[in-house]
Formats: C-alpha cells, sequence, structure tokens
C-alpha cells in the first residue's frame, strides 16, 4: 500500500462529528456509543460475525435518505466505469497452466458491473457523509474488532457503488486481504441480484482447493442466500468466505454501496488496481 495525503481527504471537517440524518439513529443508537443500548447493539452483531462470519442491520439507511442517493447515484452513472471480465475465485483474469485443468485457479466466470468511484460522489452523498462520520467509524471498530480504523486517503476507493444491471453478476470470488468488507444496499434489482456466501471455506492454513472446485461446479453444500433488503447495512469476512451475485434480471439497477476503510492513516490503492476497477 501506499501512502499519500489526497484532496478528497479535505471533507473530513465540522459538519461529519454530528449525527447524522441519513441514519435510523432510533433502531441503531451508533451516536451514543456508552449507552446500553448501543453496547448490546454491538456485542449482538458482533457474536453474529463471528459465529456466521457475517452481520446485518435492516433498515440502518433511512428511506428518504436512500431514495436521494439513489438519484445521486443515477446522476453519475453516465460516467461510471463499466467492466466485463472473466476471472477466477481469487479475482485472477489469467489462468494457471501448470495447474490441473480443473483447479481453481483455471476455472474462469463472468463478472460485469458498472463502478461508481468516490471521485464521482457529490460532496452531499449519504454515503461519504456516514463514512466520515467518527462515531459511524467507532462503531464499525468495535463490531469488528479491527482496532483503529482510518479513512481511506485514496481518491476512487474509499466509498464506491457497484452497479450491477440487466445480465451483471459478480462471480464467486474471495475479497483479497480486507479483514472485513462493507456494504450499503441502496437499491434492490427487480429480480435476480441475489448475495451468496460460502462462510470459512478456506483459512490461512487450509486454501480447501478440494472444497472450492466443488463450489464452482455448481455443488451449493453450505452456501447461504442473504436477503438484502434496501437501506440495509452488512459487514462480512471476505477473505475466508467466498461470495458472489446473481445475475441481475430486469431494468431496474442493484445499486451497492461499498466502504473501505484502512488500517493505518493516508493509505491509498494500487494504481493498476485503480485503473482495472475506476477505469482512471
Amino acid at each position: 500500500m501506499l501512502r499519500l495525503h489526497t484532496p478528497w481527504m479535505h471533507t473530513l471537517s465540522g459538519q461529519f462529528t454530528k449525527p447524522q440524518p441519513a441514519v435510523n439513529l432510533d433502531r441503531y443508537p451508533i451516536h451514543r456509543p456508552d449507552s446500553a443500548d448501543c453496547r448490546n447493539l454491538v456485542a449482538r452483531l458482533r457474536r453474529q460475525l463471528d459465529s456466521r462470519q457475517y452481520c446485518q442491520l435492516p433498515e440502518f439507511l433511512r428511506h428518504p435518505a436512500r431514495r436521494e442517493e439513489v438519484g445521486r447515484v443515477l446522476g453519475v452513472l453516465p460516467r461510471a466505469h463499466a467492466a466485463n471480465s472473466l476471472r477466477n475465485i481469487y479475482l485472477e483474469r489469467s489462468p494457471s497452466p501448470e495447474l490441473p485443468a480443473d483447479h481453481p485457479r483455471n476455472l474462469l466466470n463472468p463478472a460485469s458491473y458498472r463502478m461508481v468511484g468516490a471521485h464521482l460522489l457529490p460532496e452531499d452523498s449519504a454515503l461519504r457523509q456516514i463514512y466520515l462520520w467518527p462515531a459511524f467509524r467507532r462503531f464499525v471498530e468495535d463490531v469488528t474488532g479491527s482496532g483503529t480504523l482510518y479513512p481511506s486517503a485514496d481518491p476512487y476507493q474509499p466509498v464506491n457503488v457497484l452497479c450491477h444491471g440487466e445480465g451483471d453478476r459478480s462471480a464467486w470470488h474471495f475479497d483479497s486481504d480486507n479483514a472485513f468488507t462493507m456494504t450499503l444496499m441502496l437499491q434492490a434489482p427487480d429480480d435476480g441480484g441475489v448475495f451468496e456466501i460460502l462462510p470459512n471455506c478456506r483459512s490461512d492454513a487450509d486454501p480447501n482447493i478440494e472444497g472450492l472446485r466443488r463450489l464452482l461446479r455448481d455443488d451449493r453444500t453450505g452456501v447461504e442466500t442473504i436477503d438484502r433488503e434496501e437501506g440495509s447495512l452488512m459487514m462480512f469476512r471476505g477473505c475466508h468466505s467466498a461470495h458472489r451475485v446473481t445475475p441481475v434480471r430486469g431494468s431496474r439497477i442493484r445499486m451497492m454501496g461499498v466502504m473501505v476503510y484502512e488500517s493505518a492513516p493516508g493509505v491509498i490503492g494500487d494504481p493498476v488496481v485503480n485503473a482495472t476497477v475506476y477505469g482512471v
């Protein structure tokens, strides 16, 4: 990782120290971290994350704020980067000819999307404001047990919106080196676009090649289908849990906000990755 202070970070200012009206604070009192209600919420979510490898907060984003954010995304969607590729479960686009043909590294599947990077989101974006709100960051630290988190200094990666239209999908994959992944459902599609996950299907000690081969050959043993309601926030450990989004059907675009924190200040991403994902 590279470290650099970028202009994106100038938005870290006073307005983000106040409770964010976009968040359903009646149900999720994250602005009162020392209250019994918030401590109980954190404990419950932490147990779910540890036992299931994911936890979900329905109606985290209030509906008026969600609708406004969808409008903002639609406004910049023509400038989003469109990608369509074949990739394996490790997010690699090239096979490994030295390995057997049915090795997971050689089983490539289609993935397509449009990506709205942080550089395209306007200043009043609810996603940006929630992401930069210190109370939210502390809440994420407490739930994930990740230690101190910092906003990414990358101009593209901190907050983005992954958009899947008709026929788009996300193939089975692991998240490369993230301790956890955090997503916020802005808009569900008419049909399809289902989030599926196979929790804990590999570890640092055991790559579980045979199990992954079965998964990629449509063995659904252990696969969980998770209903992603509009406005729901989800945290999951995608490094050891394979996951995918099934093909979207219909004209309504599936919009998923993604928020990325770092374990150190001033971190920016790999320019090669940014070129691939954001088209910059």
